[in-house]
């Protein structure tokens, strides 16, 4: 028996060496240095505030609340005007969404697929208890949380509806403190729309979402050169290692939405993707190591 202890020991050996080789390689696949400051040293962003209690898009102050005691610091919110031009908290209008949001019993019925004025939308509360919010309301987390980055999906996209929202947003941030500026990241739909923001407000990051564009990879990478893109955020199905790789080359952070399963961040992770638009997950399941994911830990 003594003389398989010598065996027994080198294949401990090995099984380390492979197990410590694993580790460099899943390391060294993202070639993107980890980023330790602004909204880019968090690797999650809540979609819509953040699920809560299963249920997605609600954009809510309780959703807010959720995620945030979660450990989520960085919240796209989805921005709507009003019919009487507030700005609100809103994923989209119609029917079948005013009753996914479970809204019916603060609406009259004829109000159902109908643009809401704000003191409706204010009143129609969410699941029968989530508060809507306005952009009033969203200020108000920003000042109360100093730590909060937000992430702008302006639902409305003409250039007219485009100067309104974010002329919204700058003055009301501006009234309120100059420094919540800082703390914003608009969400670009396509390259006019870049120009036309920085002429509101020189934001100082920006990110680009592809889903309605129809431009070549070749194309994204050279906007976003030329343009200093803080990140691109993609599709599961647009996601793919050359696109990501070439982005990271260039210290551009990739993004992809919607994603809810620990196994895939990790297979976008090894492909080098450095954070991920979610409902439900949290923080730390975007930071877990790869090892950890594999053995279930």
């Amino acid at each position: 028996m003594r003389k398989k202890w010598p065996y027994f020991i080198l294949l401990i050996i090995l099984i380390l060496a492979i197990f410590i080789g694993l580790i460099f390689y899943h390391n060294k696949s993202n070639s993107l240095p980890q980023q330790t400051e602004g909204f880019k040293a968090h690797h999650m962003i809540a979609h819509a505030m953040g699920g809560i209690s299963g249920q997605p898009y609600t954009n809510s102050y309780e959703a807010f609340i959720a995620n945030y005691e979660k450990g989520t610091r960085v919240f796209e919110a989805d921005f709507l005007l009003s019919t009487d031009d507030d700005l609100i908290a809103r994923h989209e209008w119609g029917e079948s969404f005013t009753k996914m949001m479970g809204q019916e019993d603060g609406l009259q019925p004829e109000r159902y697929g109908a643009v809401l004025k704000s003191a409706e939308f204010k009143a129609a509360k969410i699941m029968g208890r989530y508060e809507p919010m306005n952009w009033d309301d969203v200020l108000d987390l920003m000042e109360d949380y100093p730590d909060m980055y937000l992430v702008t999906d302006t639902k409305q996209i003409t250039p007219e509806e485009i100067d309104r929202i974010f002329t919204k947003i700058v003055d009301g941030a501006k009234q309120r403190n100059p420094e919540i500026l800082e703390r914003i990241v608009p969400q670009i739909y396509n390259h006019p729309m870049w120009d036309q923001i920085q002429a509101i407000y020189p934001f100082e990051s920006m990110i680009f979402t592809l889903y309605q564009t129809h431009e070549s990879d070749e194309e994204v990478i050279n906007f976003a050169k030329e343009k200093g893109l803080a990140a691109i955020t993609m599709s599961e199905a647009r996601a793919n290692k050359k696109l990501v790789s070439e982005l990271n080359k260039l210290g551009i952070l990739s993004y992809v939405h919607t994603i809810n399963d620990v196994k895939k961040v990790q297979n976008f992770k090894n492909m080098g993707v450095y954070g991920f638009y979610t409902d439900f997950l949290t923080e730390a399941d975007g930071t877990r190591s790869w090892w950890r994911n594999y053995l279930g830990l």
